[in-house]
């Protein structure tokens, strides 16, 4: 049995008793939850009666009880600098959640704090490790659609939400709620640093003044595009990945199910050499000068997500777990998880919020 990790949670919340606390219950071989601390102590004695972890009111009493190694920051996103900073001063390890930082000045910080504490400093990109975005890397490099050059990033949804996460004073709103996941998976798509920015924000159907409609552009010097848009205002959803390559596309509808249009092998995937001279009409072809149909084979289909590695976002603990035990790299650097709130504040400056209620 590989030894198992003693673990707290700050802050009990949807991410933290909801989405942690379940996730780390896949692993009992791995993790032991020790600790949970929140302001609101019916949370933390809640997680106490699913799990049998101590109760704290709060950060600095867990800090100064708690024998955890290790402490997932689930707080609001406004406090996830300071609560991390205080966790690793105390000589354990942090796991952050998104949005690590709520400025790039705070991620800055973090950084800093990465290279004084080596191995100490975690970021949650659990999104990462998706089914549906594993499974397109690697037709991706397959090679199947050739050359990317254009990626469509979608999280639709409808929803009149009302808590914290709607207000700008709390550093609410879809860019730092949905934004972190999808910002970093087009960033592992683009494969080339960021060259332009352009965003739009709206305030549509929720309570509150932050943005719950946005959309994101992000051109990559390799001539990549990555159009994100996240809602909380669409009814109807789009599929999440909609990939476009220069012998074909790949459009991943949901973490299930994919679809694929791709040249058959043996098409080069060019028209011959274009010419001036007045095309040719063709018998049977729909309009003079179009490659000849009989010339393009395709090969489509409909294929279960089903990665070769297996991952999905339920993975994350499991490869926590392979780098703090096992001494594997852990896959999100601190680079990069810097570079998705850099992404994020310069694309706020670009967009005021237009307000629709």
């Amino acid at each position: 049995m590989s030894e198992q990790i003693k673990i707290a949670i700050l802050g009990l919340g949807r991410a933290g008793l909801n989405m942690h606390y379940s996730e780390l219950s896949l692993y009992p071989e791995l993790y032991q939850i020790v600790g949970g601390a929140d302001p609101l102590f019916n949370r933390a004695e809640e997680l106490h009666t699913r799990c049998g972890a101590k109760a704290y009111h709060s950060l600095e009493e867990l800090l100064a009880d708690s024998d955890a190694e290790l402490v997932a920051v689930c707080s609001r996103s406004a406090d996830h600098l300071k609560h991390t900073l205080q966790i690793l001063e105390a000589g354990k390890m942090a796991l952050v959640e998104k949005p690590i930082a709520v400025s790039y000045a705070e991620a800055l910080e973090l950084g800093k704090a990465h290279d004084q504490y080596p191995g100490k400093l975690f970021f949650r990109h659990n999104r990462r490790f998706e089914a549906g975005f594993s499974f397109l890397r690697e037709l991706i490099a397959a090679g199947h659609i050739g050359e990317v050059f254009e990626i469509k990033l979608r999280r639709l949804s409808y929803q009149l939400r009302n808590d914290w996460q709607v207000l700008q004073d709390c550093q609410g709103g879809q860019m730092n709620n949905w934004g972190p996941h999808l910002i970093d998976q087009a960033l592992q798509l683009l494969e080339s640093p960021v060259k332009d920015i352009w965003c739009d924000r709206k305030h549509v159907v929720a309570a509150g003044d932050a943005e719950d409609h946005f959309r994101i552009m992000l051109r990559a010097e390799n001539g990549r595009l990555a159009d994100i848009q996240i809602s909380g205002a669409c009814s109807t959803p789009e599929p999440y990945f909609s990939v476009y390559g220069t012998r074909g596309s790949i459009i991943c509808k949901d973490d299930e199910e994919l679809s694929y249009r791709w040249l058959a092998p043996e098409i080069a995937g060019k028209s011959c050499t274009a010419s001036k001279d007045t095309p040719a009409i063709l018998p049977g072809e729909p309009s003079a000068g179009s490659m000849s149909s009989a010339a393009v084979k395709w090969r489509w289909g409909t294929m279960m997500v089903e990665p070769k590695d297996n991952l999905s976002t339920k993975s994350f603990y499991k490869i926590l777990h392979d780098s703090i035990r096992g001494g594997k790299k852990f896959p999100v650097t601190c680079a990069e998880a810097l570079e998705v709130v850099r992404i994020t504040e310069e694309a706020k400056k670009l967009s005021e919020i237009k307000h629709y209620c």
